[in-house]
């Protein structure tokens, strides 16, 4: 039995959605989620109906792109309200939310628990010397702004920051009342730590990929491993003991389509 993961399979590409049924079938095993699955509640769907069948578990967190509301109507869902109602989809496939019961990994001698986080980002992954209110100029300087800024909205809270202060709260309530002597896999879209979010490319968006409140958590909540997305960076790596994986797929450009999508899961446990 093995916990395998991937992240960032953009199913709104037709390239990718073509591909996806090569992700395979392994029914003993469980896979990560890890974000950004699709853009719409359509990709979500597609993919729990689907990988229910192959998988024996399925553990998702959101990413960036499926809180994205599209539909500028007044009566679209936005924010906290859309955040809900993707997890209530999940629940209706069996899949497992950071709104859910954390799960003990049946296979293993210390306790381990398997922690879907949301936590979203703050942009503190900004350079010391960039504040806040001048980090959006700064960023656009070098022709980078997160289409988040038009398409992710924080309602009720009155901007992204607002919100993820509000979920980093409620989730360390919920770690810090996890068994001392557990292990924890942290599964989140979005990197832990500010020096994981290097984008050579685009230099200049790491603000929109997570916040420093969390830079602790691998060590403090006592992480065997770390799996995140969002980079479109895939890399494994150590660091003070604790296991981390990039485990993206990507847009298009980004993965060998000669491949198949099943050798791009990552074996986490």
């Amino acid at each position: 039995m093995r916990l395998l993961a991937i992240s960032d399979l953009h199913l709104g590409h037709p390239v990718n959605r073509e591909a996806f049924p090569t992700i395979g079938s392994s029914r003993g095993d469980w896979l990560i989620l890890a974000g950004d699955v699709g853009e719409d509640e359509k990709h979500l769907a597609m993919a729990f109906e689907y990988l229910t069948r192959r998988f024996a578990r399925l553990i998702w967190v959101p990413g960036n792109h499926e809180l994205w509301t599209t539909n500028h109507s007044p009566e679209a869902v936005r924010g906290v309200a859309r955040y809900e109602a993707l997890v209530e989809l999940a629940r209706g496939f069996g899949v497992l939310t950071p709104e859910d019961p954390y799960l003990l990994w049946p296979e293993s001698g210390r306790p381990l628990y398997i922690v879907p986080l949301f936590t979203l980002y703050d942009y503190t992954f900004r350079p010391d010397d960039i504040s806040a209110d001048q980090v959006l100029a700064w960023a656009a300087e070098d022709d980078t702004v997160c289409v988040d800024e038009y398409l992710l909205h924080p309602t009720p809270y009155p901007d992204r920051a607002a919100w993820c202060a509000a979920r980093v709260a409620a989730t360390e309530l919920r770690l810090e009342i996890l068994p001392r002597e557990c292990q924890t896999i942290l599964i989140s879209h979005f990197p832990l730590r500010r020096s994981h979010a290097v984008l050579p490319r685009v230099p200049r968006f790491a603000p929109w990929c997570g916040t420093r409140a969390t830079e602790a958590w691998p060590a403090r909540f006592r992480a065997r491993a770390v799996v995140f997305g969002h980079l479109h960076i895939r890399r494994s790596f150590e660091e003070q003991g604790v296991s981390f994986h990039e485990v993206s797929l990507g847009y298009p450009p980004q993965w060998d389509q000669s491949r198949s999508i099943a050798s791009y899961l990552r074996v986490i446990v």
